[in-house]
């Protein structure tokens, strides 16, 4: 494996993309410590505070008005997990008004199709980041891939996973 990106440099390309920037997420938990406290206050009932995500949203919402496309797949167990639930919540009211197109995958139906339990951003087609996580799921960093069987691949799968995904509001309800 090579030397892996984190921080600042795998942000600045998850922003800089020319056309397209695809993510798929199969994970059923994303440990990161500046959700932890939102994700409490959810869990608990509480009012969002979602000033910790604007940086994100504003980021996104200027790429969408440059004509650029945000799409991502999340690969979800049924029943939901308390992070799903979490997610599908924080997609509703920030990702999806950002400008981000996000669609869920069943997991069951996931495996059907062959789409493997790999998190990666595929980005205009031509750059792959396949994000490695800790036994705790804490994000170690993103490996970047340019060889094009590779890319090629996750081409496809992003291409099935995107074809049998459903809707935000499809699959959670407007």
């Amino acid at each position: 494996m090579t030397e892996l990106l984190n921080g600042e440099e795998f942000r600045r390309l998850c922003e800089t993309f020319e056309h397209s920037a695809f993510r798929l997420e199969t994970r059923e938990r994303y440990v990161d410590e500046e959700e932890q406290e939102p994700l409490r206050r959810f869990l608990a009932g509480e009012p969002p505070d979602d000033a910790w995500f604007m940086d994100w949203y504003e980021a996104v919402e200027q790429l969408v008005a440059r004509g650029r496309r945000m799409e991502r797949v999340r690969v979800v167990s049924e029943p939901h997990s308390d992070y799903t639930r979490f997610g599908i919540d924080l997609a509703r009211r920030l990702n999806v008004p950002s400008g981000e197109d996000i669609r869920y995958l069943p997991r069951q139906r996931a495996m059907e199709l062959d789409i493997p339990e790999e998190d990666f951003w595929l980005l205009d087609s031509g750059l792959v980041l396949i994000i490695h996580f800790d036994d705790d799921d804490m994000l170690m960093g993103a490996e970047p891939v340019t060889d094009p069987p590779e890319v090629d691949r996750r081409c496809q799968w992003r291409d099935v996973a995107w074809h049998y995904a459903i809707p935000l509001d499809d699959y959670a309800g407007a």
